[in-house]
C-alpha cells in the first residue's frame, strides 16, 4: 500500500469514525438528559465519575501501549502477524491482574457511597470490572480491524454496543429504579458483550472467504486468531514486546493526565458525589465536540504518520515524497482543529448558560455550571491542537525518544495531580479545569519544538498550520463582541422569544466565521473536501 492509499484509507477512517462519535456523543446526550430526570445527581456521580475511572483505567492500562506498538510500521508485514497475536492476547491476562488491583482500591480504600443514596456499590465495582475484561477479548480483533481498514466493521459494532447499551438502559431506568447501580452495571456489560460479540461475528464470516483471498489477508482460519507458536521462531516479537513496553509506560503517564481530574476527586475528595455529577456532566456536554471530531481524527491520522514515516529516522533519511505528504497533511490537520477550536473557544463564552440550561434545566444553570463551561470551550482549543501534534510526535520518535518523553509526562503528571489540588481549593471545580489548560499548553509546548527540530533541515513548515488568516481571527473578534453583547441583552430570563433572538444572532455570527474560512482557508476546505469528505474524494479508475 503506497503513501496516497495508507493517507486515503486513513482519511476514510477518519470519516467513519467521526460520524461514529456524533452518533456516540448524541446518544449519551440524550440519555443524560433523560436520566437526570429519574436518578439522582449522586448516583450519577459514582456511575460517570468512579465507576467509568476504574472501567477506563483498566481498560487503557491493559492495551494502550499494544495498539501503539502493534499498529506502528514494521509490525504489520505477513510474515510477523503470528507474533503480533501472541502478543496481543498478552492483554488479557493483563487486564484480569489490573480488575483484581483497582477491584480492590475501588472496594476497600476509597470512601464508600451512602448505601441509601447509591445502592448495590460493592457488585457495580466488579461487574464494570469485568466488563473491561471482557472488551478484552476483541482486542486481536479490533488491531487487525484497524491495521487493515476496516472501517465500516468498527462502525457497526460500536454502534450495536451503543444502541443496545442505551436501550438497557432507559428500559431499566423507567421499570427497575430502585436497582439503583444495578441498572449501569447492566448495561456495560450487555455494551462490551455486544461489541465482542459483533467483532467475532465478523471475523468468523471473513476468514477464509472469497473477499479475504482477493484482499490477500494474512489469516486464513480462526485457528490463526488463537495464541500458537512454531517450532523455531520465538512466541512473540521481541523487539515489538520491548516497544510495547515503552509505550506502556508512557501510557499509564497519559492515563494520569487524561483521567486527573476523576483521580483527584475519587482519591482526595474534594468534591461530594453531586458535586461530582455535575461537573461530569458539563464536562461530558463541553466535551462534545473534542470526542466526535478531534479524537478520531487523531487516531485515524496516527496510523497514517506511524505507516508514512519511518520510526526514529529524521527527514534526510526518508522518503522525499512521503516526508512531503506527511508535512502538508500536518499543516492541513492544525489548520483544522485551530478553526474549530478557535470557533468552539468565541461562542462557547456566550452560548454555556443557554445550552445548559435547555439541558438539564436549573439543576446545571444555576451555580458554577456555565462558569465551568465557558472555562473549557477555552480548553478544548488546547485539546485540539495537542491531539494533533502528539499524534505526529508518537509516530515519528524513535523508542529512545518515547523512553526519554515518559520523563516528561512523569513532570507533568505530577505537576498536573499537584496544580489541580491546589486550584480546586483556590477556584473549586474550575480549578481542574485551569490544571489540564497549563498541562496542555505545557505538552503542546514540547510537541511543538518537536515538530520544529524534525522539519528544520527540510523545505517544509507544518507549523504554519497555527496561524489562521488574519480575516478570519477578525470575523472570530467581532463575532465574540456581538455574541457577547447579545447574551447579556436577550439571555436567558426573559422567556423564549429573547432566547431565540439570541440564538440567531449566534448563526448570523456563525455564518459570518463560515464564510470568512471559505473565502480565506483554499488549502484547507480542498484538504477537507479531498481526505475527510468521502463523498469528494475522487475514486481511482
Amino acid at each position: 500500500m503506497n503513501s496516497e492509499d495508507v493517507l486515503k484509507s486513513a482519511s476514510t477512517l477518519a470519516s467513519y469514525n467521526v460520524l461514529l462519535q456524533v452518533m456516540f456523543r448524541v446518544l449519551t446526550f440524550l440519555l443524560n438528559a433523560f436520566t437526570l430526570r429519574f436518578v439522582s445527581k449522586e448516583l450519577i456521580g459514582v456511575v460517570n465519575v468512579r465507576l467509568t475511572l476504574l472501567y477506563s483505567t483498566l481498560v487503557f492500562l491493559s492495551r494502550e501501549a499494544f495498539r501503539r506498538a502493534c499498529l506502528s510500521e514494521g509490525s504489520l508485514t505477513h510474515h510477523r502477524w503470528r507474533l503480533v497475536i501472541n502478543l496481543l492476547w498478552l492483554t488479557l491476562p493483563l487486564g484480569v491482574l489490573w480488575a483484581a488491583l483497582l477491584g480492590c482500591v475501588w472496594l476497600w480504600l476509597l470512601e464508600v457511597p451512602d448505601p441509601t443514596a447509591v445502592p448495590f456499590y460493592g457488585p457495580a465495582v466488579v461487574f464494570f470490572a469485568l466488563a473491561g475484561v471482557q472488551e478484552l477479548l476483541a482486542e486481536p480483533l479490533w488491531v487487525l480491524a484497524q491495521a487493515h481498514m476496516f472501517v465500516r466493521l468498527k462502525v457497526v459494532a460500536e454502534s450495536l454496543a451503543m444502541i443496545a447499551k442505551c436501550s438497557m438502559t432507559v428500559v431499566l431506568v423507567v421499570s427497575a429504579r430502585d436497582w439503583g447501580l444495578y441498572i449501569f452495571s447492566a448495561a456495560h456489560v450487555v455494551y462490551t458483550g455486544v461489541l465482542v460479540l459483533s467483532y467475532l461475528v465478523y471475523f468468523l464470516h471473513f476468514l477464509g472467504s472469497a473477499e479475504a483471498k482477493k484482499k490477500n489477508f494474512p489469516l486464513r482460519s480462526v485457528r490463526d486468531l488463537l495464541p500458537h507458536s512454531s517450532d523455531g521462531e520465538p512466541l512473540v516479537d521481541w523487539t515489538l514486546a520491548r516497544l510495547t513496553w515503552s509505550f506502556f509506560k508512557q501510557s499509564f503517564l497519559k492515563q494520569i493526565l487524561t483521567e486527573g481530574e476523576r483521580y483527584v476527586m475519587t482519591f482526595l475528595n474534594v468534591l461530594s458525589f453531586g458535586d461530582q455529577g455535575v461537573y461530569d456532566i458539563v464536562n461530558n456536554l463541553g466535551s462534545m465536540v473534542a470526542r466526535f471530531i478531534f479524537l478520531p481524527i487523531e487516531e485515524s491520522f496516527y496510523i497514517f504518520f506511524a505507516k508514512v514515516l519511518e520510526r526514529g529516522q529524521d527527514v534526510k533519511s526518508q522518503k522525499k515524497d512521503d516526508v512531503g505528504m506527511a508535512a502538508e497533511v500536518l499543516e492541513s490537520l492544525l489548520k483544522l482543529v485551530l478553526v474549530i477550536g478557535l470557533i468552539i473557544t468565541v461562542f462557547g463564552y456566550s452560548y454555556s448558560h443557554l445550552a445548559l440550561d435547555i439541558y438539564g434545566g436549573s439543576l446545571l444553570s444555576t451555580g458554577a455550571g456555565p462558569t465551568l463551561l465557558r472555562y473549557y470551550s477555552c480548553y478544548v482549543l488546547l485539546l485540539a491542537v495537542n491531539g494533533v501534534t502528539e499524534c505526529f510526535v508518537f509516530a515519528a520518535m524513535s523508542q529512545k525518544e518515547v523512553d526519554n518523553y515518559n520523563l516528561v509526562m512523569l513532570a507533568l503528571s505530577v505537576s498536573f495531580l499537584f496544580l489541580s489540588y491546589l486550584l480546586t481549593g483556590w477556584a473549586g471545580a474550575v480549578g481542574f479545569i485551569l490544571a489540564n489548560c497549563i498541562n496542555m499548553g505545557l505538552r503542546i509546548v514540547h510537541s511543538v519544538r518537536y515538530i520544529h527540530r524534525y522539519f528544520r533541515s527540510s523545505p517544509w513548515t507544518p507549523l504554519r498550520g497555527l496561524v489562521p488568516a488574519p480575516l478570519v481571527l477578525l470575523s472570530l473578534c467581532l463575532s465574540a463582541v456581538i455574541t457577547a453583547a447579545s447574551e447579556s441583552l436577550f439571555c436567558c430570563d426573559s422567556g423564549w422569544v429573547w432566547r431565540l433572538v439570541h440564538i440567531s444572532v449566534g448563526a448570523v455570527c456563525l455564518l459570518g466565521v463560515l464564510t470568512t474560512v471559505l473565502l480565506t482557508e483554499t488549502r484547507l476546505i480542498q484538504f477537507v473536501r479531498t481526505h475527510l469528505l468521502p463523498r469528494y474524494r475522487t475514486k481511482k479508475t
